[in-house]
């Protein structure tokens, strides 16, 4: 039996590591020169939900000069995400913004931005050990307010900042740039992307998290109990995701499902208190928020509800295998077992571990629901050599789950995961939105130009996808005229544009007969947010408009 369970402590700590991987890097990817890596310390301390005292946080930072005149003048600063253990560093953050052989960063650099990567690492600060990469989001927060602070200070000229928060880093861009609007701290900062950030929490499925769990509690190696302690109930972790196995748990049991406890359930004391916190501090209003997501616009799912992750028995040896049988939450209202796990000596059952389910009567379970996926062979990495994951991962079923709902990195408060979103919902003033699930945190060519537009021009259009050649508002928020430059595919086609109220009133309409350059539209509209729909006869592009 002890070779049994050391086996199954590999399986389950491989799955542990995996589930919470942030992102992959590209094969190709570009990374940096080396530099020299700095240390900021926030001169906010921070204390947490289960904390006695208050800490000041810490980051590390490498500031790559622009390959033009090498003098830190237009900062954008790329911020680190959930990363435990510190296992991606500045290089690795770096590499990340790599796609089809290109490099965003070396991109910017070559037009004169300065790129600056703030990395979270492990420290310890007033006698307490502190894990960066899964700590508090508002901690790290703190220490993003610090570099902000210093690179205003040191920069040359009055170039405002660019904040880049890619994942768990776009919450804490989020709150700290609006606390320091709250708080009377002028950040100088013009520009926010949100990177597929779990505005409205993340999604590990709840049946993986008993899975992990049970094994390292089962096995009672200190070393798995740690790893799920280090992951899973980080206090990020425990912050952001939807469902988490410690809201279910039967009480005096560190592993028992309380069979009362089957609906999604947060963290006790950390989930509900931060979408709590962060709904209070709002959006900055002084900076311009635009999002890039990698979860689909369109509708389209990740797998289907209830749908067989994986059903398979792996062989430990010549006396002991295991039936190991995942779901996803299933439909709306229904119930199902997400977790049956059965050990077998010579083919006799000697132990048996269940879970089960239930989803909302609003909306279908959320691990099949429209995101940025994680994906479970990916991050084991093809098995590693181990005989035992390579069988787990040859029997997948299904390998993608919703890591980011698409709605969750929209901002859009609404319980139904899967319904399509309506952009006058969101609070983020421009969107890239893909018509397929992507990778969470996979840079594109296409996501990539919307960024580099977005920062290059700080004025351009808020449309619902970047598309090529569309239509773009000269100036958002509009004033007298809503000027509208016409895409040259569109010369020589008549254009109807529409003004919505955010109730669907329709407004104002026109006909602009083969437009050229640029549309000067009159209006009398009130102060207010606008939906603007534009046909060219070919497709129809929606713009949220903002009137002052």
């Amino acid at each position: 039996m002890k070779n049994f369970y050391i086996l199954l402590l590999i399986l389950s700590t491989q799955f542990t590591f995996a589930q919470i991987r942030f992102q992959n890097i590209p094969e190709d990817a570009i990374y940096p020169e080396s530099m020299a890596v700095e240390t900021i310390t926030a001169t906010i301390a921070y204390q947490g939900y289960e904390e006695t005292q208050a800490y000041f946080g810490e980051g590390e930072y490498e500031i790559f000069l622009d390959n033009l005149d090498g003098v830190l003048d237009k900062p954008i600063i790329v911020l680190d995400g959930f990363d435990p253990g510190d296992s991606r560093d500045i290089s690795g953050l770096y590499a990340s913004l790599s796609f089809g052989g290109q490099n965003m960063a070396d991109i910017l650099r070559d037009e004169g931005f300065d790129i600056v990567i703030l990395n979270a690492p492990l420290y310890t600060t007033g006698g307490k050990d502190i894990d960066g990469g899964g700590d508090y989001i508002q901690r790290n927060a703190m220490v993003l307010i610090a570099m902000i602070q210093k690179l205003n200070a040191d920069k040359v000229g009055n170039e405002k900042l660019v904040v880049l928060g890619p994942s768990m880093g776009g919450l804490i861009a989020r709150y700290a740039l609006s606390y320091m609007e709250t708080n009377s701290l002028d950040p100088e900062t013009r520009l926010y992307i949100s990177f597929d950030s779990p505005h409205r929490g993340a999604n590990i499925p709840i049946s993986l998290q008993y899975l992990i769990n049970y094994f390292a509690v089962q096995v009672g190696d200190v070393t798995a109990q740690q790893v799920v302690d280090q992951l899973l109930n980080s206090p990020a972790s425990k912050e952001m995701l939807l469902d988490h196995l410690l809201g279910h748990l039967l009480a005096g049991s560190d592993f028992e499902q309380d069979p009362t406890k089957v609906l999604p359930l947060g963290a006790p004391g950390f989930r509900n208190e931060f979408q709590a916190e962060l709904d209070a501090l709002g959006f900055p209003n002084n900076v311009r928020n635009v999002t890039m997501i990698n979860g689909a616009g369109n509708g389209t799912t990740t797998g289907s509800p209830g749908i067989t992750v994986v059903d398979t028995n792996l062989e430990i040896d010549a006396t002991t295998d295991v039936d190991v049988a995942l779901k996803f939450t299933p439909a709306a209202s229904q119930t199902n077992t997400v977790t049956d796990v059965t050990v077998n000596f010579f083919g006799f059952p000697i132990n048996t571990y269940q879970t089960t389910s239930q989803s909302s009567n609003s909306s279908d379970g959320v691990d099949s629901a429209p995101g940025g996926t994680g994906s479970i062979s990916d991050a084991l990495g093809d098995g590693g050599g181990n005989q035992v994951l390579i069988d787990f991962i040859n029997a997948l079923q299904q390998d993608l789950y919703s890591f980011i709902p698409t709605m969750s990195s929209l901002a859009i408060d609404n319980p139904d995961w899967f319904a399509t979103p309506n952009l006058a919902d969101s609070p983020f003033v421009n969107f890239y939105i893909p018509d397929t699930n992507e990778d969470h945190v996979t840079v594109t060519a296409a996501s990539a130009q919307f960024a580099l537009d977005e920062i290059r021009n700080g004025t351009i259009g808020i449309s619902e996808n970047q598309l090529n050649n569309q239509f773009i508002l000269s100036q958002n928020p509009v004033s007298n005229d809503i000027k509208i430059k016409v895409p040259l595919n569109t010369s020589n086609n008549n254009v109807t544009t529409s003004v919505f109220s955010i109730t669907g009133q329709k407004l104002m309409e026109h006909t602009w007969t083969a437009p050229q350059g640029e549309i000067t539209w009159n209006h009398s509209l009130a102060s207010g947010i606008y939906l603007l729909k534009l046909n060219n006869g070919v497709s129809t592009q929606t713009i949220k408009m903002v009137v002052e």
